[in-house]
């Protein structure tokens, strides 16, 4: 690793921090929204976003041989994704979105599972970056000079699959058959999904798929971890309260899940702020938990 890999500018970044350093970091836009919104983030990033910045697309740097939505790419899809768009393995990544705190935290998670340690979120996104006058671009972009990234190693403990949320779940229903407290041996999966989503009372917004949630599940939506007038996630001891209030053990494992894997990235984000060290995300989540035939879903 080098020098300026090893220079952190910690997980998240403010506007004024990146304004100082736009030209020593290597800035994505990783924005992106949900169908029903008919909104196209590509075309918002070619109308207007942060000067030098380059576009991740989340729906295009997937793996393509599942029929789920955005599932982590393989090494070497990322590996030259990435590479293509002037990033090392050196480089310091700066990822924002056009909401504030949101799809931005999937890229930084995603980086994260191929081992990019020096990876930030920019705190409040392109709003907040244009509050403080942060230079702003329009059109296509500059071309740049493609990089050779080098093949990662997933990082696995980052990440879970069904096979194991599903496991889980039998854990837990068994643990409450014999009354027997859930949280001395099954996992904590946490629920990003907003609440009314979790409990079943609301649909899914993807037609056909029921709502509902995982057996011994803490529905933790994640608008509780941000600022609703500023679109920044709340500061360190904010957060704690937060989890501490919903019963979460940060000394134990965690497993963040949602709708597709992208605010479950949001409450990765919160949690690995506050020092929660056994942390993953589950990649296919609710779409892919609620898809298949033998998951057990629990709606009061």
């Amino acid at each position: 690793m080098s020098l300026q890999q090893r220079r952190m500018y910690g997980s998240l970044m403010t506007p004024n921090e990146l304004k100082s350093a736009l030209g020593t970091v290597k800035v994505l836009d990783g924005s992106w929204h949900m169908p029903h919104t008919n909104r196209d983030p590509h075309k918002e990033y070619l109308e207007k976003r942060i000067a030098g910045s380059q576009f991740f697309g989340i729906d295009t740097i997937k793996d393509t041989s599942v029929d789920l939505p955005h599932m982590l790419p393989s090494p070497e899809v990322f590996a030259k994704a990435v590479g293509n768009m002037g990033i090392s393995q050196d480089d310091h990544v700066v990822v924002y979105d056009t909401v504030g705190v949101f799809s931005a935290s999937r890229v930084y998670w995603t980086f994260k599972v191929f081992g990019h340690k020096s990876v930030s979120v920019l705190n409040g996104g392109l709003p907040l970056w244009e509050k403080i006058d942060g230079p702003i671009e329009h059109g296509q972009p500059a071309p740049v000079e493609a990089k050779n990234y080098a093949v990662p190693t997933i990082n696995k403990d980052l990440v879970r699959d069904y096979q194991y949320v599903l496991n889980n779940a039998r854990e837990v229903l068994q643990e409450e058959m014999a009354n027997h407290d859930r949280h001395k041996v099954a996992t904590q999966v946490l629920d990003a999904r907003p609440y009314p989503r979790f409990t079943g009372e609301a649909p899914e917004p993807r037609e056909g798929l029921s709502s509902g949630h995982m057996p011994g599940s803490i529905s933790v939506a994640f608008n509780e971890v941000l600022n609703s007038a500023t679109g920044e996630m709340l500061n360190d001891e904010e957060l704690r309260k937060v989890f501490e209030a919903k019963g979460v053990d940060l000394s134990k494992e965690i497993i963040a899940s949602c709708g597709s894997g992208i605010t479950a990235s949001i409450l990765y984000l919160a949690l690995e702020r506050i020092g929660a060290q056994h942390l993953a995300v589950y990649d296919g989540s609710w779409t892919e938990y609620a898809l298949k035939k033998d998951s057990i879903i629990i709606k009061n």
